[in-house]
């Protein structure tokens, strides 16, 4: 699933004809991007939520061959939205993916595969070092122990990638809510687990970011 329904309001005039998926970087919009990403590892299907701007959206994905989840009368955040899109993912194990970052190295996806363990996980997060973060505002959010068990503060900085089981997200009541509330009750639990990116990462949240990303990438697609 890749969610896309957000404001984009840390995008100031950017996001004022378009969503935030929409906007480019390094020549193509960062929706594409993460289609790429998504694509490459060969999905049953591939699942975008929508809900601002929502019909310019619709039409510029009518070609990727994606089921949509709109998200119409409001946002549901992140748990929320992939909580609602279930029916369509339809599957025990979702990755998500955030499309508003920029990667250079090995596709996450894949790096998030080599090291998934259903029997031991319920999510694992793809997770860089703060010191490979560029454009992180902040310290990190999460550290590991040595079998990969997440807790809250440290020096790993959630990328925006994840592994998860979604039937997981039906014991929390509340329609519109963020994935932090799901990882909290899974790290008390030991069932949240961390993966480290090899390569570099770029947050795209922001105007600035979209030249950090575009310098990391030297010119070439993620």
């Amino acid at each position: 699933m890749i969610f896309a329904a957000g404001f984009g309001t840390r995008m100031g005039a950017l996001t004022a004809d378009r969503p935030k998926p929409l906007i480019s970087v390094a020549g193509r919009p960062l929706i594409d991007h993460a289609l790429d990403l998504a694509q490459s590892v060969k999905p049953r299907r591939i699942v975008v939520n929508t809900h601002y701007k929502a019909e310019v959206l619709h039409e510029h994905l009518k070609s990727h061959g994606v089921l949509v989840s709109h998200e119409a009368d409001q946002i549901l955040d992140t748990g929320g939205g992939l909580k609602n899109a279930r029916p369509l993912l339809d599957s025990d194990c979702v990755f998500t993916l955030n499309p508003d970052v920029a990667w250079k190295g090995p596709n996450p996806l894949t790096t998030l595969l080599s090291c998934w363990n259903a029997h031991d996980m319920d999510a694992l997060l793809l997770c860089v070092p703060t010191s490979r973060a560029i454009g992180r505002i902040g310290g990190g959010d999460f550290s590991a122990d040595i079998q990969a068990r997440i807790s809250r503060g440290g020096d790993l900085v959630y990328t925006g990638a994840q592994i998860v089981k979604p039937a997981l997200l039906d014991r929390i009541s509340e329609p519109v809510f963020s994935l932090n509330t799901l990882w909290d009750l899974l790290i008390n639990e030991g069932r949240a687990a961390a993966a480290e990116y090899p390569g570099t990462w770029c947050d795209v949240g922001r105007p600035d970011g979209i030249v950090r990303a575009e310098h990391m990438l030297g010119n070439v697609d993620v």
